[in-house]
């Protein structure tokens, strides 16, 4: 069974994902952690857990979801894994971090992209990745069929959508990742999000201004 821990991380105050199950073997999901204090955190949870981190997945590639890329891939050596229309998102990562004042330590460039179809597999566990383009490109949202969970990134938040505004955005594409792709999962799928507390997509579709 996959049991998952999240972290609010950085300025934009992103969720990241530590997923693994009984096998130890683990996953992070957009490691948003851009300090010292949060590499830390996120390192020492890691060990108190005693947990085997195979994978560096991202929902997509924003700079506020890959700041600890660089950390993790020193740490663990993992290279990100995305997919492959956010793949200029990471190439100019130093460039927006300039343009938002922050501070930037280069990602390092994937060597393995997602694709819709495939199975995103730790251990004894296995996640459907499912293609939801709009706030970027390449997004992508991680489902777990079994245990009735999605991680969604920045599609879907809590009351809201993600943003369309940035450069790669398209609106009409999001409301149709969202009403095409993920509410036909199932009322009771629980969404963790980007940013902020996780929903349902019942409570969604019931209650988002963006979507009722």
């Amino acid at each position: 069974m996959i049991q998952l821990h999240s972290f609010c991380f950085g300025l934009f105050q992103e969720n990241t994902y530590v997923l693994w199950d009984e096998t130890k073997e683990a996953i992070i999901i957009d490691p948003g952690n851009s300090s010292s204090s949060e590499h830390t955190q996120l390192k020492k949870f890691i060990e108190a857990k005693e947990l085997n981190l195979k994978r560096l997945i991202l929902t997509h590639a924003h700079i506020d979801h890959i700041s600890g890329n660089r950390f993790v891939f020193d740490t663990w050596k993992l290279l990100p894994e995305v997919h492959k229309n956010d793949l200029g998102y990471i190439q100019k990562h130093k460039d927006v971090a300039m343009m938002y004042n922050l501070p930037c330590e280069e990602s390092p460039l994937p060597e393995v992209f997602l694709k819709e179809g495939e199975k995103l597999k730790f251990g004894n566990s296995e996640m459907e990745m499912i293609f939801t383009p709009g706030h970027s490109p390449g997004s992508l949202t991680f489902y777990s069929k079994e245990q009735k969970f999605m991680i969604a990134g920045d599609v879907l938040f809590y009351g809201s959508i993600g943003r369309t505004d940035l450069p790669g955005g398209d609106h009409q594409t999001l409301i149709d990742s969202i009403e095409q792709k993920l509410f036909p999962l199932g009322d009771d799928v629980k969404v963790y999000s980007g940013h902020g507390q996780a929903t349902t997509i019942g409570f969604e579709k019931m209650n988002n201004p963006f979507l009722v």
